[in-house]
């Protein structure tokens, strides 16, 4: 079901007025039960009313009387947060003119400064995750919760944990923002990855999770569009997500790359991520988000599977082991090599690869073995590759890809 404009408005105005409550009160659970109510009330009133003229003004007026008086009725509180809650009202709770500038920055600003807030370094990546999605992305916890399959209580509990411990904290100094920024590059790739190929579950692709990263990504370019890592990881989602509706068939099974019906693959999508790209590596230091969008790019550029230039792809992959090595990275390395240099050079590969301890219990390292040795012309020792793969696969569209491809050879 398409977001309505309100509700969209709505989820792109929360983290800017979460963002001048907080600097105004520096208690995250507090603000941000405020905005959560005076988004409920513009949900409410706005569809009958028309939005007011000033629709930011308008949810932090609310969302500062919601706080007033959340204050002046919790008489458990100690005396110096009643004391601290009476100077509030009178001066900083008190929202501006609606037609005056805001006084925290432009609203760019305010959102970029919460998803660094959001991405402390006390914090582990589980919980940065849900918590940038709750205060940037505007999600609920509801929708989180669904997206990484765990019960709501669960998340809030995440959610209420992660919020505790940079409670006081407040926002990050600019000299602390460039440290975070590696932080939160990998939060919005973890979001986009998990939209793009959800880890678990009954669906493939959970696309409001890879909307979103896109569109907090957005935000964080439109503020440094000089990075270059923060172009290469933009470019690079928008030319991964470009092939999402050629992903799955009409059952909703899992279509792999060589399969899919390159003319559904969203032409605008490439075409931005690809002069994003080029426009970067021109003059941005070389990082690896931009050469992950590099490979994405020689992908989205060949008009048949057949005709995917591997040989850059392989080269690309070289590089990318050197700048940013991982046990991904030499998977997919080893896929390129074998399509260079045949079946045999890729296991030689993927022989060294899986003595990394982090391909313990992924399947991928399985399902990259059937492959080869499916490519090799061994299909009976390829099909107990795929069901050991399969066992292992806790996305069920994966897993019954995997069953098929192993069924095929065993015929």
């Amino acid at each position: 079901m398409p977001v309505r404009p309100i509700e969209l408005q709505l989820r792109e105005l929360a983290p800017l007025v979460l963002s001048a409550l907080l600097r105004r009160t520096g208690d995250f659970g507090a603000a941000e039960d405020a905005v959560q109510e005076a988004l409920v009330a513009a949900a409410l009133q706005w569809p009958e009313e028309g939005p007011p003229d000033n629709p930011r003004g308008w949810l932090i007026t609310v969302a500062s009387r919601r706080m007033a008086d959340q204050y002046r009725s919790d008489t458990a509180r100690q005396r110096r947060e009643a004391e601290a809650a009476t100077q509030l009202v009178e001066t900083d709770l008190v929202a501006p003119p609606v037609d005056a500038e805001p006084v925290s920055g432009p609203a760019g600003d305010d959102s970029l400064t919460l998803l660094f807030l959001c991405c402390h370094p006390d914090l582990p990546a589980s919980s940065q995750v849900p918590l940038t999605l709750r205060a940037v992305g505007g999600l609920t916890t509801r929708e989180i919760a669904a997206a990484f399959l765990v019960p709501e209580a669960t998340m809030a509990q995440r959610i209420s944990r992660a919020k505790s411990r940079i409670k006081g904290t407040g926002f990050p100094p600019p000299q602390e923002r460039a440290e975070r920024l590696v932080a939160v590059l990998h939060v919005l790739y973890l979001i986009f990855n998990e939209g793009y190929t959800a880890t678990e579950g009954a669906e493939l692709q959970r696309a409001e999770l890879a909307v979103e990263a896109i569109r907090i990504t957005r935000q964080l370019h439109r503020t440094m569009p000089e990075h270059g890592e923060v172009a290469g990881l933009l470019a690079l989602m928008l030319l991964t997500d470009a092939r999402r509706p050629a992903r799955t068939a009409a059952d909703g099974s899992l279509v792999p790359l060589a399969e899919q019906d390159r003319s559904l693959w969203r032409a605008d999508a490439i075409a931005e991520g690809t002069a994003l790209l080029d426009a970067t590596i021109s003059h941005a230091e070389l990082g690896p988000y931009q050469l992950q969008a590099a490979i994405a790019a020689v992908h989205s550029g060949a008009a048949r599977a057949e005709d995917t230039d591997w040989p850059q792809i392989a080269a690309l992959y070289r590089l990318l082991r050197h700048l940013a090595p991982g046990p991904m990275v030499a998977l997919n390395h080893a896929v390129a090599v074998a399509m260079v240099e045949g079946p045999q050079a890729g296991l030689r590969m993927l022989a060294d690869a899986e003595r990394d301890e982090r391909l313990a219990r992924s399947h991928r390292v399985d399902a990259v073995r059937a492959h080869l040795q499916e490519q090799a012309g061994d299909p009976a020792t390829a099909a107990a590759s795929y069901l050991a793969a399969a066992r292992k696969a806790t996305s069920l569209p994966e897993r019954r890809y995997l069953e098929r491809k192993a069924a095929a050879l065993q015929v």
